[in-house]
């Protein structure tokens, strides 16, 4: 396929599967049809690139469906200010798509090889504003803390008190959470106090812990 087939296929999926289910900020509507989700899956799965289903991407991880990629990023707000932190870097698509909405993107991978794929793929692309890190999600990234939006590709079975922490005030963290049933959740930080909302039944790969 030429690039502009590609592009093609990325405007349809825009307009039949997001806008059309709901997806309403058109920063996320524009990078969803900008990044070339493609080239974040197998050769062998690349046909199946733009259609609404998750994908897998090796090391028994997957590439989310491209509506729960643009619903996920829709609800933290992406805005150019912000400071993001992703947890499950996987193919890199996800923080693809913050580095054209953010500031700055910190990325977790727990999985070296995924890790380095991603990133050699994301610098590939241009993108000079996403930090990378190997190592446990569940422990965020201290160091580099508070985040104005916290994102997390993988379900742990509770939500993780250290990712909470991490969230400036007024940040938001959106998390899948369960184990063989899982559903979606949006926590805001009012101060020291959480709000936890629930929002959908979702299905995600299990977040891998090193503890």
């Amino acid at each position: 396929m030429t690039k502009k087939d590609w592009a093609t296929l990325r405007k349809l999926m825009v307009e039949n599967q997001l806008r059309a289910r709901g997806i309403k900020d058109e920063r996320v509507l524009q990078a969803m049809a900008k990044v070339p989700r493609h080239l974040f899956v197998p050769p062998d799965s690349q046909e199946f690139a733009y259609s609404d289903e998750p994908l897998p991407i090796g090391e028994g991880q997957t590439i989310s469906q491209p509506y729960i990629v643009a619903y996920m990023t829709e609800a933290i707000q992406p805005e150019k200010w912000k400071r993001v932190l992703e947890i499950g870097t996987g193919s890199g698509y996800q923080a693809a798509v913050l580095a054209e909405l953010v500031k700055e993107v910190y990325t977790v991978e727990v999985i070296p090889s995924l890790a380095e794929k991603a990133r050699e793929l994301l610098e590939s692309l241009g993108y000079d504003n996403i930090h990378y890190k190997v190592g446990d999600g569940t422990l965020g990234w201290p160091e580099k803390a508070p985040f104005d939006s916290i994102l997390v590709t993988a379900a742990p079975a509770k939500i993780p008190p250290s990712l909470e922490e991490q969230l400036a005030p007024g940040g938001r963290l959106i998390i899948p959470v369960g184990e063989m049933f899982q559903d979606l959740y949006l926590v805001t930080r009012e101060k020291d106090k959480f709000r936890r909302q629930k929002l959908l039944p979702v299905r995600f790969v299990p977040l891998v812990t090193l503890h």
